[in-house]
């Protein structure tokens, strides 16, 4: 330990929330008293602001600054996602991959079924890439056009969408947050998913016979008008070559996706078959194709339900939201590093002597983590560190907190409009909130699934179901590794 380390100070819970409140704060003002939805500032305010009680703790500013960059590297093949989904979507748009999506699920789906479909579709898509983000982007774009099309609020679609995009990125063994979650719990990765189905399927289940109901009820489908969806359809037929053949692209996607490639070559597989495509059979030129990829796609069919859809995608397009995820990461990594969020965990952990209270405890802390420091993983990450050692003093399995993090941290992500989750959701279905359409955000409690089973998850922890204990292979394997046992005294 170096002279330096020795000086450090913890900070107290009080210096611990400072830097956060006064974030919020600031952020609070930007949003509702400004009315303006960019957080970006306000999140830069914050690493200054952590910095200096860092250095006040006694912290020297080189190593603030490499906790800040230490969380954005290890978070960089996520915007390596969000930059190769968004060179799909310009591609694939005009390759005609999202507009067959459309046209085919205007005259395939019904206005009635469309929510409850719309959820399993990309329930189902997203366990096969592995990817809630991919899965919006593609796929949750397609049945934004189709929403449009019967007439259905954006909200409403948007609700379903991540719903079913972020369910099934929570269950699937390619997903980074579903491996995450065991890796920094010690749990086996296949056990963790086992294990988050008592509250995965009722969630979806719930989420999937409300959608059903308003389907039926809520939503007037008698004021859909077939000459109006006709319209849309003829203006694809009449901008796009309309064939299944078009849904190559995505078949790709999901075959390599299923044969467990990596998730990126496969996504920028995908952009790259789209792009030849665009060039054989919708007429695009090679340097069109790469301006569409970077730029997003363009074009005037004169019906106003489609072209705000059509007219999106490209690298550039994700810059907006690259740009807060690396704040938002910055920020967290400020407050892991000068010991913000231990300081605040720990005292939760210090005042919180039963089962269901650590379970429902990890579970908040992971939500509060999501929406002070902006980044799914460190809200799996460092809750997952910090509660281990309690559930091995315990005794009960440490397959509670994975499930517990999964539930407050990747389902939350997408409920948080300024967390890396959230802000890509916004961007990617057009949601047009940082124009100043704040109605769309009643997508967050419109999207049951994400919500639900965190509830689920504190239900259980109050009862006892569903909560195992510690089996005697789990208890060896602790002793055998050496692992940190945190012993509550009474």
């Amino acid at each position: 330990m170096s002279a330096n380390d020795e000086m450090i100070k913890q900070p107290s819970l009080g210096m611990a929330l400072l830097p956060i409140i006064l974030t919020l704060f600031v952020l609070g003002l930007q949003l509702f008293y400004f009315g303006d939805f960019t957080p970006h500032i306000p999140l830069a305010f914050g690493i200054a602001i952590t910095g200096l009680v860092g250095l006040k703790l006694g912290h020297k500013w080189p190593n603030i600054e490499e906790g800040v960059f230490h969380v954005i590297n290890i978070s960089l093949p996520s915007v390596s996602i969000l930059i190769t989904v968004g060179m799909i979507i310009g591609v694939w748009i005009a390759s005609g991959t999202v507009p067959t999506l459309i046209y085919y699920g205007l005259k395939i789906l019904s206005p009635e079924m469309f929510l409850a479909a719309g959820m399993l579709l990309c329930a189902i898509v997203s366990v096969s890439l592995g990817t809630s983000w991919g899965t919006t982007g593609t796929v949750g774009l397609a049945l934004m056009g189709i929403g449009a099309g019967f007439g259905i609020p954006m909200y409403w679609t948007a609700g379903a969408v991540v719903s079913g995009a972020f369910f099934g990125d929570k269950i699937s063994p390619l997903s980074d947050t579903t491996n995450l979650a065991p890796a920094v719990t010690g749990t086996n990765l296949f056990d963790h998913i086992r294990n988050m189905l008592p509250t995965t399927v009722p969630s979806m289940l719930i989420a999937l016979v409300i959608y059903f109901i308003v389907g039926f009820t809520l939503i007037d489908t008698s004021q859909v008008s077939f000459e109006r969806i006709a319209v849309i359809t003829t203006a694809l037929e009449n901008a796009f070559w309309i064939s299944p053949l078009m849904l190559l692209p995505a078949v790709l996607v999901i075959i390599l996706a299923i044969m467990k490639q990596p998730p990126i070559p496969s996504l920028f597989a995908g952009a790259v078959v789209g792009g030849i495509m665009a060039i054989l059979f919708q007429g695009a030129g090679l340097h069109e194709t790469f301006t569409f990829a970077n730029s997003g796609y363009s074009i005037d069919t004169g019906v106003a339900e489609i072209d705000p859809l059509l007219n999106r995608g490209g690298i550039q397009s994700m810059m907006w939201t690259i740009s807060l995820v690396l704040l938002a990461l910055g920020f967290g990594g400020a407050l892991e590093r000068t010991g913000c969020l231990q300081s605040i965990i720990s005292v939760i952990i210090s005042k919180v002597k039963t089962f269901a209270g650590i379970q429902t405890s990890a579970i908040l802390t992971s939500v509060a983590t999501n929406t002070v420091a902006g980044d799914p993983y460190l809200s799996i990450a460092l809750p997952g560190r910090m509660f281990a050692p309690v559930y091995r003093g315990m005794g009960y399995s440490p397959l509670n907190l994975s499930r517990a993090i999964e539930e407050g941290g990747t389902l939350v992500s997408p409920l948080i409009p300024w967390n890396a989750g959230g802000a890509f959701v916004i961007t990617a279905l057009g949601l047009g909130i940082a124009d100043g359409n704040f109605e769309n955000l009643l997508y967050i409690p419109l999207a049951f699934a994400c919500w639900l089973s965190p509830v689920i998850g504190i239900f259980y922890a109050m009862t006892g179901l569903f909560s195992p204990k510690a089996s005697d292979e789990e208890v060896r394997a602790w002793e055998e590794s050496g692992e940190p046992v945190a012993h509550l005294s009474a």
